[in-house]
């Protein structure tokens, strides 16, 4: 159990506010300041600072931060732990990026619970930024993710390779095109893309700076957080989209849209599975290995 002090501390680093952290935690106000002056007595170093009205960390205070928020992180992965330990049910919080949780992951899990009943996999689907929070909070135990993420603070495995594509209504003028330049689908006007933070977003405004393209000349049409919104407004021909392969397989086959290809270029990526060192390391070892053995076979 993480000290009741450090669980003031984290509070007041993220409200920078004595007064709302004392009413998150149901103390006084006098409670919260007594919980950091005894942290500053117990490390002999000065915390918090306050310059007017504003309240931030010294440098001594961000070091503290980061050890109380992995220290909060091991606590949770380790309640998990020992509940699952003796659970008859064990239960596991599983973080995915939209197109994988919506496309990619359905039938993997109905697998994965027809061959393992007494576990349950809980799986929340957020964008990519939102889920590596959550992993460092440890409200996750793992993430299956898409897009770009700082490879040092995680451990990673890759899970299978994924291509964003063009796609278009069959009646778009572009449609009848056998390929189309990256450069001019940007600068028409008709292009929706998913929101800030995900990320196939990520994923396809990197691929443009690494062609010279700068983002300044995207001219984006609407921004829609629904893959399924942003497929059927294509589908009525208001716009195009570049989006996951995978995302749109079904109404590529069932030809209510149209992929076209890009000249000279694919815009490949990967989807992986981002966990911390410490946490459910058997479930996920083993959870990995079903997986990828079952795209492999599939």
């Amino acid at each position: 159990m993480i000290d009741a002090k450090l669980t003031t501390f984290i509070n007041l680093a993220k409200l920078r506010n004595y007064t709302r952290t004392a009413e998150l935690l149901n103390l006084t106000q006098p409670a919260v300041s007594q919980h950091i002056r005894q942290l500053e007595d117990y490390y002999g170093v000065q915390l918090v600072k306050k310059k007017g009205r504003q309240l931030n960390l010294t440098g001594e205070g961000e070091l503290l931060l980061k050890y109380a928020n992995e220290l909060e992180t091991k606590d949770l992965n380790f309640q998990r732990t020992l509940m699952n330990k003796s659970a008859v049910v064990k239960r596991y919080n599983l973080g995915a990026t939209l197109t994988i949780g919506e496309f990619v992951l359905p039938w993997l899990l109905g697998e994965h619970k027809r061959r393992f009943e007494s576990v349950d996999i809980i799986m929340h689907v957020h964008n990519l930024e939102d889920i590596l929070e959550r992993l460092n909070l440890g409200q996750f135990d793992l993430g299956i993710v898409e897009g770009p993420f700082d490879k040092t603070r995680f451990k990673y495995k890759k899970f299978k390779e994924d291509e964003l594509v063009l796609a278009v209504s069959p009646k778009s003028h572009l449609a009848k095109m056998e390929e189309i330049e990256l450069a001019d689908i940007v600068g028409m006007g008709r292009l929706i893309l998913r929101e800030n933070g995900s990320g196939t977003r990520s994923v396809f405004e990197n691929k443009l700076l690494e062609l010279g393209i700068g983002l300044q000349q995207v001219k984006i049409y609407m921004e829609v957080g629904s893959i399924g919104a942003i497929k059927s407004l294509v589908q009525a021909d208001l716009g195009y989209t570049v989006i996951s392969r995978e995302a749109v397989r079904q109404e590529v086959a069932a030809g209510t849209l149209k992929t076209v290809p890009l000249k000279g270029v694919r815009i490949l990526r990967e989807f992986n599975f981002v966990y911390l060192d410490y946490g459910q390391e058997a479930f996920i070892n083993g959870f990995i290995e079903f997986l990828t053995g079952a795209i492999l076979n599939n």
